[in-house]
C-alpha cells in the first residue's frame, strides 16, 4: 500500500486540506499503539474505547481549528492527548494510586523504568519536569538537601559535610521537603506516575 510510505505530516497537512482519508489512514497507522497504551492504563475494554473516541475527536478539533503546531511528532502528540484524558478519568473516578512514602518506599522508586516504550518515556519526562517544577517552591535549604539526595544520590553524612550541618538537620530538611512536596502536589492534584 502508498499509504505506509506517506510521512505522518503529510496526512496531517492533507487532512486539515480536506482530505478526510488521511485522518483515516493516520487513525489505521497508530491506532494498535494509541489503544494499546490506553488499555494497559485503564484495563476497562469499554472505557478504553471512550477515551481513544475522546482522543481523536480532541485530535479532530484542534487539526481543524488550524491550532496544531507540526513538528514531525504526531503520535506523540497523540499519546499525550490520550494521557491527558486517562488523568481526567482517574480524577473524576477518584481512583487515582494513592501513594505513601515511608522508610521502605520512596515515591521516586516508581519513578524509573529500565525498559521504557516510547510512551513511558514521554510521560516520565514529563513527570521529570512536573517534579522539577514543584522542587522549585521549596525552600532553599530543603531543596539544596532534597537534589542532593535524589538527584545526586550523596548520603546524609555527605550532605551534612558539604552543606555544615547535623545529620539531624540534614534528615530534618530532607523530611520537610517531602512533607512540602505532597502538599505542593495535592494542592495543584498533579499526579506523578505513569
Amino acid at each position: 500500500m502508498a499509504d505506509l510510505h506517506i510521512p505522518d505530516a503529510l496526512l496531517v497537512k492533507n487532512y486539515v486540506d480536506g482530505n478526510e482519508i488521511a485522518l483515516s489512514t493516520l487513525i489505521k497507522r497508530h491506532e494498535s499503539k494509541i489503544y494499546g497504551f490506553i488499555y494497559s492504563k485503564i484495563a476497562d475494554r469499554d472505557i478504553s474505547n471512550d477515551i481513544f473516541q475522546d482522543t481523536f475527536i480532541k485530535v479532530i478539533r484542534t487539526l481543524k481549528s488550524n491550532s496544531y503546531n507540526e513538528e514531525g511528532k504526531f503520535l506523540p502528540w497523540v499519546m499525550r492527548i490520550s494521557h491527558n484524558l486517562i488523568v481526567d478519568h482517574f480524577r473524576k473516578t477518584k481512583k487515582m494510586p494513592m501513594y505513601r512514602e515511608t522508610e521502605e518506599f520512596s515515591i521516586f522508586s516508581i519513578m524509573s523504568d529500565d525498559s521504557l516504550t516510547i510512551e513511558n518515556k514521554m510521560i516520565f519526562d514529563q513527570v521529570e519536569v512536573d517534579l522539577k517544577k514543584i522542587i522549585e517552591e521549596l525552600p532553599d535549604d530543603q531543596k539544596e538537601v532534597l537534589i542532593m539526595r535524589m538527584y545526586q544520590d550523596m548520603s546524609f553524612k555527605e550532605i551534612s559535610e558539604l552543606t555544615g550541618v547535623s545529620i539531624n538537620t540534614a534528615l530534618g530538611r530532607m523530611r520537610y521537603a517531602l512533607m512540602n512536596l505532597r502538599k505542593i502536589i495535592d494542592k495543584h492534584q498533579i499526579i506523578l506516575t505513569n
